[in-house]
């Protein structure tokens, strides 16, 4: 996996043998993640778009030291991207803005996972990165192994 960060968010992509269409397809299960990314202990779809796809949902996690409910508004894009950000804060956490993006290859696609998250608790810049690659790295790992099996 190679990871980068930049100045507001933190970046990591992988490459998954499947393409764009079946990738999106798991990642627009959101009522699925649990069974695959670790962290999320539920999520609720509560609106979808004209796509079908997700437009609110309402996302608990138990990101080790302290858990959370947020919602969050989401923008698809196709295949080729989503990206979501938070429209209702939670207890911990005050700012999320995420995306997917999807390039396909020949017989794989690589996929971008970017976030940037903010909580009440001040955090030190470097620590918050390190927290943010550490959820985008396992999330990725995780839809890999879901993806591939």
């Amino acid at each position: 996996m190679k990871g980068t960060q930049m100045a507001d968010r933190t970046s990591s992509s992988t490459t998954i043998k499947a393409g764009k269409a079946e990738i999106m397809a798991v990642i627009a299960d959101l009522e699925s993640y649990p069974d695959w990314a670790s962290g999320i202990r539920e999520f609720t779809v509560q609106e979808t778009g004209p796509d079908g796809r997700a437009a609110r949902a309402k996302l608990t996690f138990d990101g080790g030291p302290f858990s959370d409910t947020v919602g969050l508004s989401y923008h698809w894009e196709g295949d080729d991207s989503v990206r979501w950000e938070l429209v209702e804060k939670g207890n911990v956490v005050t700012a999320l803005h995420g995306r997917y993006s999807l390039v396909e290859g020949d017989a794989e696609t690589e996929v971008t996972y970017e976030l940037a998250v903010d909580v009440r608790v001040p955090m030190i810049g470097m620590v918050k990165r390190k927290a943010e690659k550490r959820i985008i790295d396992s999330a990725l790992k995780g839809l890999k192994r879901h993806v591939e099996r």
